[in-house]
Protein backbone atom coordinates (compact mmCIF):
# COMPACT_ATOMS: atom_id res chain seq x y z
CA UNK A 1 0.00 0.00 0.00
CA UNK A 2 2.81 2.40 0.92
CA UNK A 3 4.59 1.64 -2.37
CA UNK A 4 1.40 2.48 -4.29
CA UNK A 5 1.19 5.90 -2.59
CA UNK A 6 4.83 6.61 -3.39
CA UNK A 7 4.31 5.57 -7.02
CA UNK A 8 1.19 7.73 -7.30
CA UNK A 9 2.99 10.72 -5.76
CA UNK A 10 5.91 10.29 -8.14
CA UNK A 11 3.53 10.13 -11.12
CA UNK A 12 1.78 13.34 -10.05
CA UNK A 13 5.12 15.16 -9.69
CA UNK A 14 6.26 13.97 -13.12
CA UNK A 15 2.99 15.06 -14.74
CA UNK A 16 3.17 18.50 -13.14
CA UNK A 17 6.76 18.92 -14.28
CA UNK A 18 5.79 17.99 -17.83
CA UNK A 19 2.93 20.50 -17.83
CA UNK A 20 5.26 23.31 -16.76
CA UNK A 21 7.82 22.40 -19.44
CA UNK A 22 5.17 22.34 -22.16
CA UNK A 23 3.84 25.72 -21.01
CA UNK A 24 7.24 27.40 -21.34
CA UNK A 25 7.44 30.09 -24.02
CA UNK A 26 10.47 30.67 -26.19
CA UNK A 27 10.88 34.43 -26.40
CA UNK A 28 11.67 35.36 -29.98
CA UNK A 29 10.73 38.78 -31.34
CA UNK A 30 10.82 37.29 -34.84
CA UNK A 31 7.63 35.46 -33.87
CA UNK A 32 5.90 38.86 -34.10
CA UNK A 33 6.97 39.49 -37.72
CA UNK A 34 3.40 38.82 -38.88
CA UNK A 35 2.38 41.92 -36.91
CA UNK A 36 4.75 44.40 -38.56
CA UNK A 37 2.24 45.76 -41.08
CA UNK A 38 -0.44 46.21 -38.41
CA UNK A 39 2.02 47.94 -36.06
CA UNK A 40 3.52 50.25 -38.69
CA UNK A 41 0.24 51.18 -40.40
CA UNK A 42 -3.43 51.36 -39.58
CA UNK A 43 -4.23 47.94 -41.08
CA UNK A 44 -5.94 45.47 -38.75
CA UNK A 45 -3.87 42.59 -37.33
CA UNK A 46 -4.13 39.20 -38.99
CA UNK A 47 -5.28 36.09 -37.16
CA UNK A 48 -1.67 34.85 -37.25
CA UNK A 49 -0.49 38.11 -35.70
CA UNK A 50 -3.02 37.77 -32.88
CA UNK A 51 -2.02 34.17 -32.27
CA UNK A 52 1.65 35.15 -32.05
CA UNK A 53 0.96 38.08 -29.72
CA UNK A 54 -0.94 35.77 -27.38
CA UNK A 55 1.94 33.26 -27.48
CA UNK A 56 4.56 35.95 -26.87
CA UNK A 57 2.65 37.89 -24.18
CA UNK A 58 4.94 36.63 -21.36
CA UNK A 59 7.87 38.10 -23.34
CA UNK A 60 6.49 41.57 -24.08
CA UNK A 61 8.04 43.25 -21.03
CA UNK A 62 11.41 41.75 -21.96
CA UNK A 63 11.03 43.23 -25.46
CA UNK A 64 10.09 46.66 -24.06
CA UNK A 65 13.22 46.65 -21.89
CA UNK A 66 15.42 45.93 -24.93
CA UNK A 67 16.49 49.29 -26.45
CA UNK A 68 16.63 47.77 -29.94
CA UNK A 69 13.06 46.47 -29.75
CA UNK A 70 11.42 49.14 -27.60
CA UNK A 71 10.90 51.55 -30.51
CA UNK A 72 8.75 48.92 -32.24
CA UNK A 73 7.03 47.23 -29.31
CA UNK A 74 6.36 50.15 -26.99
CA UNK A 75 4.27 52.27 -29.37
CA UNK A 76 0.62 53.27 -29.40
CA UNK A 77 0.06 51.18 -32.54
CA UNK A 78 1.64 48.08 -30.97
CA UNK A 79 -0.59 48.51 -27.93
CA UNK A 80 -3.62 48.98 -30.18
CA UNK A 81 -2.78 45.79 -32.11
CA UNK A 82 -2.40 43.83 -28.86
CA UNK A 83 -5.69 45.23 -27.58
CA UNK A 84 -7.47 44.43 -30.86
CA UNK A 85 -6.19 40.86 -30.51
CA UNK A 86 -7.67 40.62 -27.02
CA UNK A 87 -4.27 40.61 -25.35
CA UNK A 88 -3.95 43.67 -23.14
CA UNK A 89 -0.40 44.97 -23.03
CA UNK A 90 1.20 44.13 -19.68
CA UNK A 91 2.29 46.82 -17.26
CA UNK A 92 6.05 46.46 -17.09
Amino acid sequence: MKAAHIALGTLVVLLLAEVQVSMAVTCSPLQLSSCVSAITSSSPPSQLCCTKIKEQKPCLCQYVKNPNLKKFVDTPNARKVASTCGTPFPKC
